[in-house]
């Protein structure tokens, strides 16, 4: 059953109960003792497994060894262990909030992890790096981090089912960094009042601008995440040492919803899990079987299905419009009026982001590579380039709609594609959902997660190695403190001493 909690703003003089306010409900939600379904289990250990194949595929990227760098310069805190850093040795920690920071950019470097899509954009598997950090901190079993991440899916998720931040221009993460902190209340099995004051801190400290992800996109898509996972370890170690938050940080009239978000007469239905309640929200989500934007993924399937149907050399194309929804149609279409998605020598942040360029990669290579459809060489090929330049997005009403369905089976990221040829010809098709996704040609199951991790691990870790990650992984509910501590990926030697690390102030 679920409750659903209606959020407005409240004026000071109306003095809203503390036990009224979202970010208490929330913590009502992380302090409740409730057992994890077997089928969440499940599907928190393949999303464990999925983080660490894109972390492993990182590990030499700048972001990534800029990041590991500056966790690797401090050393841990005093009152605990450490959290381990992707890469490094299980005996090399750092202090919690820079493991989580570290392993946050490993994990969404390349954009190929897990997504839910709602009235906002969300990957939640960015709830995992902090929960994780501060399990091997503190000495936590596999058992309480699975409890934690539950709670940060089912938070971060309900927010996204009812609270749009892109549209004010708002970025993603100011949903991620309440979730990882109740994720992390949750873990620790900390009471309501902490966790309600760590959630209000770590909303307070993560709101920011969707610039990231506009025009010429910069590194800092892949630490915006890490940032708020970093901010949500730090908000709860405040809360438990008793320092409060702004309150009511959603319902104040100079709060989050009046002065960032819809305004002062705004209010929200935010769905969240009632008292003794399973959190099942993770079963809700999909993971990624292409390396670009999730709303790319349907297209990226299309596209290669085309590709084997066809032939389409540009100079016999005409135009190709991708009728699509809303949000992909202004977010990584055409829509966007961002003249760098267009743009051969753009970054491999903003091609991510363009839907004309993966569209046409993927229709003349027949499928989609985490690295080589990326490389600036790839991008400039003048063929490419030609077909890049034909193809543009609309936005279609029905799509739209489907795109922001509540019922599962109508719930669609795709579209219907129509290319005009030169000689009049007009090939249509469409596609609704990615194939890995559940109700997809080919949905993904443990063993295309083992897969994925396998393909991109094989290059960086020893084949041993491997396989010692996946035994503990497939056993986390299991696990001890001392093999949670172990939770963490291994390079080659070698590997890591391949890419300089950069100096900074630390």
């Amino acid at each position: 059953m679920t409750v659903i909690h209606h959020v407005r703003v409240h004026r000071s003089e109306e003095n809203l109960a503390r036990e009224d306010q979202l970010a208490y409900e929330i913590a009502e939600v992380a302090a409740d003792p409730v057992a994890v379904d077997a089928e969440v289990v499940e599907m928190i250990i393949n999303r464990v497994i999925d983080n660490a194949s894109v972390a492993a595929a990182s590990l030499t990227r700048g972001p990534v060894t800029a990041a590991r760098s500056q966790a690797l310069d401090h050393p841990v805190s005093r009152n605990g262990h450490g959290g381990t850093v992707f890469g490094e040795p299980n005996e090399t920690v750092s202090s919690p909030e820079w493991a989580a920071w570290a392993n946050g950019v490993a994990v969404r470097e390349l954009d190929y992890h897990d997504t839910f899509l709602a009235a906002e954009y969300s990957h939640p598997g960015d709830n995992i790096p902090p929960i994780l950090a501060v399990a091997q901190h503190v000495g936590a079993d596999g058992a309480a981090l699975v409890r934690g991440i539950a709670t940060g899916y089912e938070i971060q998720m309900d927010l996204v089912r009812a609270i749009s931040l892109h549209k004010h221009k708002i970025d993603h993460v100011a949903h991620l960094g309440p979730s990882a902190a109740a994720g992390i209340g949750t873990l620790l099995g900390l009471d309501v009042e902490t966790i309600s004051q760590a959630v209000g801190q770590a909303l307070h400290t993560t709101t920011a601008t969707r610039q990231s992800r506009k025009g010429e996109i910069s590194t800092w898509k892949a630490h915006a995440p890490a940032f708020a996972g970093k901010m949500a370890v730090e908000a709860v170690d405040r809360a438990m040492r008793g320092q409060t938050s702004p309150s009511p940080i959603y319902e104040g009239e100079d709060g989050v919803i009046a002065w960032m978000l819809d305004g002062p007469s705004a209010s929200y239905d935010v769905p969240l899990p009632a008292p003794g309640e399973p959190k099942r929200a993770i079963l809700d989500s999909y993971t990624k079987e292409h390396s670009a934007e999730y709303q790319a993924q349907a297209w990226i399937d299309l596209a290669r299905k085309l590709h084997h149907e066809a032939s389409f050399d540009p100079a016999d194309v005409a135009s190709i419009v991708l009728h699509t929804s809303h949000h992909t149609h202004y977010v990584i279409g055409s829509g966007a009026n961002d003249p760098q998605k267009y743009d051969p020598a753009a970054s491999r942040e903003t091609l991510d982001h363009s839907i004309p360029y993966i569209f046409a990669v993927a229709l003349q290579d027949g499928g989609w590579h985490h690295v080589d459809s990326y490389l600036p060489s790839r991008a400039a090929r003048e063929d490419t380039v030609a077909l890049w330049h034909k193809i543009t997005t609309a936005e279609d009403p029905e799509w739209t709609r489907r795109y922001h369905s509540e019922d599962p089976d109508e719930k669609a990221f795709g579209g219907r594609v129509e290319i005009t040829l030169q000689d009049g010809t007009v090939i249509t098709d469409e596609i609704a959902v990615a194939d890995a996704h559940p109700l997809g040609a080919r949905p993904f199951a443990r063993e295309n997660y083992i897969a994925k991790f396998r393909l991109l691990a094989e290059p960086v870790l020893a084949p041993e190695e491997i396989e010692r990650f996946l035994d503990l992984a497939q056993r986390l509910p299991e696990l001890t403190a001392a093999e949670v501590r172990e939770l963490n990926i291994v390079a080659k030697a070698g590997v890591l001493a391949s890419v300089t690390s950069p100096k900074g102030l630390f």
